[in-house]
């Protein structure tokens, strides 16, 4: 949310505030001193405020130029980055795909199945099962005719649920491993994923995404173009909600046709587009996201794979990578890919929202905690001088702003603090700056890729660009402090329910249960969606 979703709530709520204002002789003493602590507040915090808005949309406009610098450089090279030869050549590196599972009965055969088409010449597919109580396991025996091995696998890293036993297809017909566990948690199935996985590169996703075609080609090229220095790579992810898929691939990039799905739609792109394609051009990347990224599995076994303890895993575990190799003065890089993506399905619902938004938000706060040290420390480099301090300024501060914006500011208007007339001034320049800031990105996004095969649907995302200003990025903001005050108050994390509506593989609804973790004799289910926007 800018300043924008500030001043647009101030000019809904000005008039009616000032008709109600009564005269100041009939305040009377209370009355005189709310006026006054409105005074001396707006005071202290209008220029402070108004400084950080055009400073978080200027950031913004920034990370948009550097994005569409480094698209441009990666459309030039993809001309002449030889895919095909890649996809044929035994010099390829291999990869070992990992998708921890729990409860996947409506999608996981399909979404196994795409995942061994996937156009490369030497990759696995490493799928856990992270104690499931559907029938998840019992359709993949049957679907890829898997049989028990005597498989021991080696614990490089450290897993907490135990390894109940190793499947395969029978006579070894597709690169396909089973694992199945007792319940962990997805960080816990995923580094189970790791000591399964017996390729030098380790793609991890989620079990309900769907990959381009070309997704481990591609995204596995920084590796071999910089194979001493490049230690992950992220995929840019984009919401499948309202697309087609046709044999697990995306054949039909569609708006979806709820708004709450639409203002994900440009939010992510926003995210990718601008957060991840700038950083990586700045070479500052720290987030790569948990539905599509690529690591060097040394890598991850020297820092301990993911941490089962930590909300935001993915946020958590890039970091770590960075500062150990910081720390071990090893010379290395974390690159964005912006093509090709992982497509997963976003909440439909404001309820499924909220829950997600507020998980984001306390794993951003616990994850920065964790690493405190790295926050403006010159030992890290530009991470530590700028991409966490940036962080820690428009991320994990910038609801609080926000919030405190959205209730100031009504109250100045309605008290005669603030001419409505200055309001206004201030509501257009603001929202006019946070507007152009998502058009570009979604301009940049069209111009690269081109993905919008109907005017219609490019439409529906410049509308979505202007009324998510409206009610949504003040929600948005809302539910963050509420995830930064559970976390301060000590609660425990709730995860809820998640209805997912389009992966299934007959296009039915189908509904993936996320426990409450306060219920400790309970399975720990994965979570829909950790990557922090932006």
């Amino acid at each position: 949310m800018s300043g924008a979703d500030v001043l647009g709530l101030l000019a809904d709520l000005a008039g009616p505030l000032a008709l109600l204002r009564p005269e100041p002789s009939t305040w009377g003493l209370f009355g005189h001193t709310v006026r006054g602590t409105v005074v001396v507040l707006v005071q202290l915090l209008a220029w402070p405020v108004l400084l950080y808005v055009l400073a978080i949309n200027s950031s913004y406009l920034v990370l948009i130029g550097l994005a569409g610098a480094d698209m441009g450089r990666y459309l030039r090279r993809a001309r002449i980055r030889g895919v095909e030869d890649a996809s044929a050549s035994p010099l390829t590196q291999s990869v070992s795909v990992v998708m921890p599972a729990f409860d996947e009965e409506a999608s996981v055969v399909g979404s196994v199945s795409a995942m061994l088409a996937l156009r490369h010449p030497r990759h696995e597919v490493v799928v856990v099962d992270d104690g499931s109580t559907d029938a998840t396991f019992a359709l993949l025996r049957e679907a890829f005719d898997l049989v028990e091995v005597p498989r021991r696998l080696p614990a490089d890293v450290p897993v907490r649920g135990a390894v109940r036993s190793v499947h395969v297809p029978r006579g070894g017909r597709s690169p396909l491993v089973v694992v199945r566990k007792d319940n962990g948690g997805r960080a816990d199935a995923v580094n189970a994923g790791i000591n399964a996985a017996r390729h030098e590169l380790v793609c991890i996703t989620d079990a309900d995404s769907v990959l381009d075609p070309d997704a481990l080609l591609t995204v596995s090229r920084p590796f071999a173009d910089d194979p001493l220095r490049v230690v992950a790579t992220g995929g840019a992810v984009r919401a499948v909600n309202g697309s087609e898929l046709v044999g697990g691939r995306v054949v039909g990039v569609r708006m979806p046709s709820g708004w709450t799905a639409r203002f994900q739609v440009v939010e992510y792109l926003r995210a990718f587009c601008v957060g991840r394609a700038g950083w990586s051009r700045l070479q500052s990347l720290v987030l790569i996201s948990g539905a599509f990224g690529m690591y060097r599995r040394d890598v991850l076994v020297e820092v301990g794979g993911l941490d089962a303890t930590c909300i935001g895993e993915d946020f958590e575990l890039t970091l770590r990578l960075h500062r150990y190799m910081r720390e071990a003065g090893r010379d290395h890089r974390v690159v964005f890919v912006p093509e090709p993506a992982s497509w997963t399905e976003v909440p439909a619902t404001a309820a499924v929202l909220a829950r997600q938004r507020r998980r984001w938000q306390r794993g951003l706060a616990e994850t920065l905690w964790r690493h405190r040290r790295m926050v403006g420390n010159p030992r890290y480099g530009r991470i530590g001088l700028l991409a966490l301090p940036y962080y820690v300024l428009f991320e994990l501060v910038a609801p609080v702003v926000e919030l405190v914006g959205v209730v100031l500011t009504p109250l100045a208007v309605g008290l005669g603090v603030v001419p409505w007339e200055a309001a206004l001034l201030l509501m257009a320049l603001c929202y006019g700056y946070a507007v152009v800031v998502t058009v570009a990105a979604l301009l940049v996004e069209e111009l690269s890729f081109h993905r919008s095969q109907r005017w219609r649907d490019l439409g529906r995302g410049l509308a979505a660009a202007v009324l998510e200003n409206f009610g949504h990025r003040q929600l948005t903001a809302l539910w963050r402090v509420q995830g930064l005050w559970s976390l301060l108050r000590g609660q425990r994390q709730v995860w809820g329910a998640m209805d997912r509506q389009g992966l299934a593989a007959a296009g039915a609804p189908s509904q993936v249960r996320l426990p409450d973790t306060a219920q400790l004799a309970g399975p720990v289910r994965r979570r829909a969606g950790s990557e922090v926007l932006r």
